[in-house]
């Protein structure tokens, strides 16, 4: 008995699906859409001059990216500042990381080092901000940034931790977008330099306290009514600068 194949989709609709999609995305980071606003496929339809079919499938997918809600009768949404799934991201990256981190000090060999320290020089030499990709930081300083938190944990050598690591990295990408963007006085290089020369002195202590504190102020930056994270006091973290002394 001859079987028939599964209907596919036909190659012009998923390219058009693609391109939707990847604009989408690309929107949302650049913060054209903004925390809570709906998604109206009629309208992402009219704009991008497709049909709703398509825009559907991709709003699908970009809901399976975390960058969108479905609402049930209420079609599609940017999540909120106040999404709850943020705070347990971040929970679950603070109980996490510092203990990758403290094996890949432990374990890290002297190649290591040196993958920790071009990661370091590439982030600080990469523009945060560049006028014409919108207000958020751009698309190359957040794979520097990706890149310099990841390769810092790779002296662990588990590949499960890392790969934990990289799924919990992609849930949090937007949410570290709009923390940024409400809290653009905090000293983000100076907390990157403390990690990473905390990292290298092999202080696995000092390198896991400045991790959390760095995790945490992200997330706090979200649950401030003023718009601008709290100071590592009124977040419950001891500030570590002073104790490890690293900045210089």
């Amino acid at each position: 008995m001859t079987q028939t194949a599964p209907p596919s989709t036909p190659p012009g609709k998923q390219m058009l699906s693609e391109q939707v999609y990847a604009h989408l995305r690309d929107a949302i980071m650049r913060g054209d859409h903004s925390p809570g606003a709906p998604l109206k496929p009629q309208d992402l339809a009219k704009e991008q001059g497709v049909s709703l079919a398509v825009v559907r499938e991709a709003l699908v997918r970009v809901v399976g990216d975390g960058l969108a809600d479905r609402l049930p009768n209420r079609g599609f949404a940017v999540p909120s500042f106040s999404d709850q799934r943020w705070q347990e991201i971040a929970e679950a990256r603070r109980t996490i990381e510092p203990v990758v981190l403290r094996l890949s000090v432990e374990r890290g060999d002297v190649d290591w080092e040196a993958r920790v320290r071009a990661a370091h020089h590439r982030l600080v030499r990469t523009p945060a901000y560049v006028l014409e990709e919108g207000e958020y930081y751009t698309d190359a300083w957040a794979e520097a940034h990706r890149a310099f938190h990841r390769t810092l944990l790779e002296g662990c050598g588990n590949r499960a931790l890392l790969d934990t690591f990289d799924r919990l990295w992609t849930a949090s990408e937007l949410a570290r977008r709009w923390s940024a963007h409400r809290n653009p006085d905090r000293d983000g290089a100076r907390e990157h330099r403390m990690l990473e020369e905390a990292a290298l002195a092999r202080d696995a202590d000092t390198a896991a306290a400045v991790l959390v504190q760095h995790l945490t102020l992200t997330a706090a930056a979200l649950t401030d009514d003023s718009g601008r994270a709290p100071s590592a006091a009124s977040a419950n973290v001891r500030p570590v600068a002073a104790d490890c002394a690293l900045d210089r």
